[in-house]
């Protein structure tokens, strides 16, 4: 089935930012277009810089927006920090610790989710930070390619897995149809040309290909719980925050359809235990795991009450 070409990409950047001084105000939601948009929360970036920045909401497909976030070319400075550890190895903390706990056991997870959808063939990683996926998959046979902005995070898989990363600018030199699965698990949330990379992404997949997208869920009770303490929204980092619709409107508007949607119950107990140390909460680790485990339990009934989801959608024909 075809699917309705694109607005030109100048023309609709232009059509829905203001960009003034590294700012990015929105006027116009990138999913579903509209205008009708509203504020929704401010939250603090309580990891790095201490700003405050303001969330909106289109009030057509539930997609919530940091507005005025800093651009492309000033947003670097808000991802310096040791604490940042998507980018660095970092076990600094008992967070820190468990997160690198539960990595190691969802690289296996990961890769049965892959091969569930296709069971070899040549994989793209987005957002590939600073290996341990890429190296995992490239072990199972896979023809792997890895994309990373950060030069640190590069350097990181060099130096510890062999690996030869790109850099993000790469995703446009690369062939169409040139790959079975394309993977980024918490990328899309902090890609500044939404449109546009999707578009290049859906021109990379080969037909019948499969697109596995993992982002923080806001309609999660976890994040209904926490409000602007809530770890998923990591302002300004994160710079869309997908409701299931919007995501699933995303999807279609680029040629994919959505297959299945799959819940993340470690991030429940890793978001909360966070959201917790932005409270200062005396009880964190005991206040935090319950919340987990509550989010986790909800979420046994409907999996949008989950922390995190995992998109897999096939590219249409």
């Amino acid at each position: 089935m075809g699917h309705q070409p694109l607005i030109n990409a100048c023309e609709y950047h232009r059509l829905i930012y203001l960009n003034a001084m590294g700012v990015v105000t929105l006027n116009a939601c990138p999913v579903c277009k509209s205008d009708a948009l509203r504020s929704f929360l401010h939250i603090k970036d309580y990891s790095i810089s201490q700003e405050d920045f303001e969330l909106i909401e289109c009030a057509s497909c539930g997609l919530r927006m940091t507005q005025n976030h800093p651009d492309l070319n000033t947003i670097g400075p808000y991802y310096v920090s040791e604490d940042y550890i998507s980018h660095t190895n970092t076990s600094k903390g008992l967070v820190n610790q468990l997160y690198h706990r539960v990595r190691a056991y969802m690289l296996g997870q990961k890769q049965k989710l892959v091969e569930g959808c296709h069971t070899s063939g040549n994989l793209l990683d987005i957002g590939t930070g600073t290996g341990y996926f890429l190296s995992h998959m490239k072990q199972s046979d896979w023809e792997v390619t890895g994309l990373e902005p950060d030069a640190g995070a590069r350097k990181v898989a060099q130096e510890q897995f062999g690996l030869d990363i790109n850099d993000i600018g790469k995703l446009y030199h690369l062939g169409d149809k040139s790959f079975d699965v394309i993977t980024m698990w918490h990328v899309l949330e902090h890609v500044h040309s939404l449109n546009k990379d999707m578009a290049q992404i859906s021109r990379l997949i080969r037909d019948e290909g499969w697109l596995i997208i993992a982002v923080p869920n806001p309609t999660s009770s976890d994040a209904v719980h926490y409000g602007k303490y809530w770890a998923g929204y990591d302002v300004p980092r994160h710079l869309w925050h997908f409701s299931p619709l919007s995501m699933k409107l995303l999807l279609e508007k680029h040629g994919f359809e959505l297959k299945s949607t799959k819940g993340m119950p470690f991030d429940a107990f890793y978001v909360s235990l966070l959201s917790e140390k932005y409270k200062s909460s005396k009880l964190g680790i005991v206040t935090g795991g319950l919340a987990g485990l509550m989010t986790n339990m909800k979420a046994i009934g409907n999996t949008h009450q989950s922390s995190s989801l995992i998109y897999l959608a096939k590219k249409s024909l």
